[in-house]
């Protein structure tokens, strides 16, 4: 596809415990997880982030190096890897809690990527995430900026502060991707629709809500486009919103309206275009959604 993705953000060990039997481990991190499903889609993707040389370390190592993934830093920021314990309830949703540290070595971003995403903690927790707005704006003039919030309250927090740093990141993106979840904890009793205008407002020429097996909406200048959810058996919900950002960049990425030649065309999408790129990213996060832990799809199978 000739696309080169730049993913900036946490990596992490998922430490999955379900309802009954013992706990699995698997490497994951929002981004790490996007990184992973992109270059699974087919496009080169680079990844800037932090690890420890420890056991878990090389687990994520390992799965990088098996999706194809290129590192764009030296990880070793962090003395030891951060892991986030998954507890799943009966229908395969989970809920996290979260041991991290996040810090970012020196970026290479030469050659200049078509597109820079990042995610969920990376951008709001010190000390990484003033590096993090740093590069964004470093790259705002030659490069798509993506940004998906998922939100994590147990480890950010909530409140102004939480807000204004979320806000300062959608300032700087062109796609920002948000779940209902995020939007109520960022903006408690508005609607979905007041929450992503109020994004929208911000500056980024899309925002996509999703909203579980509720479905998505896409947002632009131009209205709103709903796309309804895939039934699917739930093994659980672990990476399904960091894969549907991967599917939202494969599938404008393979449209070529991606770049900072392409942020015209991004804002101008007929609804066809829009009601594809949505079908596309939903359809590979219903997979993710089938299997256990964070394993996207690659794009034979989506066909």
């Amino acid at each position: 596809m000739g696309a080169d993705v730049l993913v900036v953000g946490e990596s992490l060990v998922d430490i999955v415990a379900t309802p009954s039997g013992a706990p699995h481990e698997y490497a994951g991190g929002s981004a790490a997880n996007v990184a992973v499903a992109l270059s699974r889609l087919g496009l080169a993707v680079r990844f800037a982030t932090s690890f420890a040389g420890d056991r878990r370390g090389q687990m994520i190592a390992d799965h990088l190096s098996d999706a194809g993934v290129d590192l764009a830093c030296d990880p070793a920021a962090i003395s030891r890897t951060s892991t986030a314990k998954a507890t799943l309830d009966t229908t395969g949703a989970a809920r996290y809690t979260f041991d991290l540290d996040w810090r970012l070595n020196p970026v290479a971003t030469d050659p200049t990527p078509l597109v820079v995403h990042t995610s969920s903690l990376a951008a709001v927790l010190a000390p990484g995430a003033e590096e993090v707005l740093a590069l964004l704006e470093r790259l705002r003039d030659t490069s798509t900026i993506s940004y998906d919030i998922n939100a994590r309250p147990a480890v950010s927090g909530t409140g102004p502060e939480v807000v204004q740093r979320v806000e300062r990141v959608v300032a700087a993106s062109d796609l920002v991707k948000a779940s209902d979840e995020d939007l109520e904890a960022l903006y408690p009793g508005r609607t979905l629709a007041d929450s992503a205008q109020a994004l929208m407002d911000l500056g980024p020429a899309v925002v996509v809500v999703t909203r579980g097996a509720d479905g998505a909406f896409w947002l632009d200048r131009d209205g709103t486009v709903e796309v309804a959810s895939r039934p699917v058996d739930v093994a659980d919900t672990i990476g399904a919103g960091d894969t549907f950002g991967a599917g939202l960049i494969c599938a404008l990425a393979e449209r070529r309206r991606l770049g900072a030649g392409g942020r015209t065309d991004l804002r101008g999408l007929d609804r066809r275009e829009v009601g594809e790129v949505l079908d596309f990213a939903s359809r590979a996060a219903a997979v993710t959604v089938s299997r256990p832990g964070a394993d996207p799809p690659r794009r034979s199978e989506l066909g």
